[in-house]
């Protein structure tokens, strides 16, 4: 099995990312029944990869908290649901030197009425900007960028579940579109993270502050 380092040289390849919060200017369609409860982020195994700025678990589940609230407290849907969110890896290169930036997290999504999760194993979520310009970006912008596209991306999935697998009620009119304009479709791929990946985030969903 690869570990993160080794599955992110692989992907030298992938495109940059396109605005990540673009969509969120438009009218919001909504997720069916979805409305927003608690965001739990916790970062207990965070890994730092390649040549990266360094980034604490506290900033990183502040940064990663933020922009999932920012997303999807506009769903006014009649249910509440909560995620449960673990943050795994990142990468944040300075100006100049090679390399892209990386966020990978674990996400688990929370049923209130139910009290119980709508996926048993995390969904894996990754974003990875090849290319992109970090001459003007400081630390704090790439990864608020990085924070902002993996909400995103949560929200296609959850768009996705809701039309295969019946999520907030069943399908909707529309769906999000995939990656964003610019990027590869390989980059919403999953990338392997180290083994107990799914434990801790089990442990911290069942905090008494997930229910």
């Amino acid at each position: 099995m690869l570990r993160l380092p080794a599955v992110l040289l692989l992907t030298l390849g992938l495109t940059a990312c396109g605005s990540s919060t673009r969509d969120l200017e438009e009218p919001t369609e909504p997720l069916g029944d979805f409305g927003l409860g608690h965001i739990g982020v916790v970062a207990p195994n965070l890994q730092k990869l390649l040549i990266s700025r360094e980034a604490t678990a506290d900033e990183w589940t502040e940064t990663v908290e933020a922009a999932f609230a920012t997303r999807f407290k506009r769903f006014e849907g009649e249910k509440y649901y909560h995620f449960g969110i673990s943050a795994e890896a990142y990468s944040l290169p300075p100006p100049i030197v090679p390399g892209k930036s990386a966020l990978a997290l674990n996400v688990t999504v929370w049923d209130d009425a139910a009290q119980a999760k709508l996926n048993e194993t995390p969904e894996q979520i990754q974003v990875i900007k090849v290319f992109e310009s970090r001459l003007t970006k400081s630390r704090e912008d790439q990864m608020k960028g990085l924070a902002e596209e993996a909400a995103r991306l949560t929200e296609v999935w959850l768009r996705e579940m809701q039309e295969s697998d019946g999520w907030f009620g069943g399908a909707s009119p529309e769906r999000v579109d995939g990656p964003a304009e610019g990027q590869d479709a390989s980059a919403a791929e999953k990338i392997v993270v180290p083994a107990g990946v799914a434990q801790t985030m089990r442990a911290a969903a069942a905090r008494p502050d997930m229910r």
